[in-house]
């Protein structure tokens, strides 16, 4: 069995660096978890390699060393996929809550795969959601460096005109913290309400809402409709669909072996709404 020490990477000049892959990183590609959460799992005593328990995640491994978490063996890599998921308006988008609201993942189905959402969407938000079980996945959805659009039907409360909008299209600065310009058109107007289409390339914390807010609107429903390639379409709520290896391939540039040669073509897709009720935890 060999030594379970930390090691750290060397520059060419004094050796070569470890061999492997980093442990978190490991349990992130075989969907166990996302590296934060695998790293603060290691750091419980929850993992072993080789039988040896290990309490720092600055360690690498290679495909030879046995890994167990929770004294349950951890397979290799699943290959990389991606969920596209109607989130409903009321569940919060992380695994447990501490004040007991329902979660996504008490309303997924149960014979999905651990999942990793792929940035956020607040309680009372809705529409698309992507889900994947690759950390390398979400992490390369997440950048702005992609400069993915998405797209957003927000419903304010007001009769907004061009010039109500013109700010938030040049950029605003909200309590010190500066959002990018935002592609806004009015929709319509209903009643008391107005219907806008907005569009966004970086996401930060209810950042609609709040540039809304300083504009002197009120959203009252927002549900979004695109993540880059990615669209909501005719998916209902609760339902998740998953996307075709194919264009995980394309739109993404991944590699991904399919030793079934029908996936491609036949992928299998999870679509069916959930019989559990908003909170309910998953048993």
């Amino acid at each position: 069995m060999r030594s379970l020490m930390s090691e750290t990477p060397k520059s060419p000049d004094k050796g070569p660096t470890p061999e492997g892959s980093r442990i978190a990183k490991v349990l992130s590609r075989a969907g166990v978890a996302s590296r934060r959460e695998a790293e603060r799992m290691i750091e419980a005593g929850r993992v072993r390699v080789n039988g040896e328990q290990i309490l720092s995640p600055a360690l690498n491994v290679t495909p030879t060393d046995e890994i167990t978490v929770d004294g349950k063996p951890v397979s290799g890599p699943e290959p990389p996929r991606l969920w596209l998921y109607h989130k409903p308006p009321g569940l919060v988008t992380t695994t447990r809550d501490e004040k007991g609201r329902g979660t996504i993942y008490d309303e997924l189905p149960g014979d999905m795969p651990r999942v990793m959402s792929v940035g956020r969407l607040d309680l009372n938000s809705e529409g698309l959601l992507l889900l994947t079980n690759d950390g390398g996945v979400k992490r390369q959805l997440e950048l702005p460096s992609t400069g993915w659009l998405r797209r957003y039907r927000a419903r304010v409360n007001g009769r907004p005109e061009d010039k109500t909008l013109e700010p938030l299209r040049k950029g605003i600065t909200v309590e010190g913290e500066r959002f990018q310009p935002m592609e806004i058109t009015l929709d319509r107007q209903q009643g008391a309400n107005a219907w806008l289409t907005v569009g966004l390339r970086e996401g930060k914390n209810r950042e609609i809402r709040r540039a809304m807010e300083a504009v002197g609107l009120s959203v009252n429903r927002l549900i979004r409709v695109s993540y880059g390639p990615f669209q909501l379409g005719e998916l209902k709520a609760g339902m998740v669909e998953e996307v075709r290896r194919k264009i995980l391939r394309d739109q993404l540039g991944l590699q991904i072996k399919d030793d079934s040669g029908t996936a491609v073509k036949k992928p299998k897709t999870v679509q069916r709404s959930s019989k559990r009720r908003p909170g309910k935890p998953r048993r």
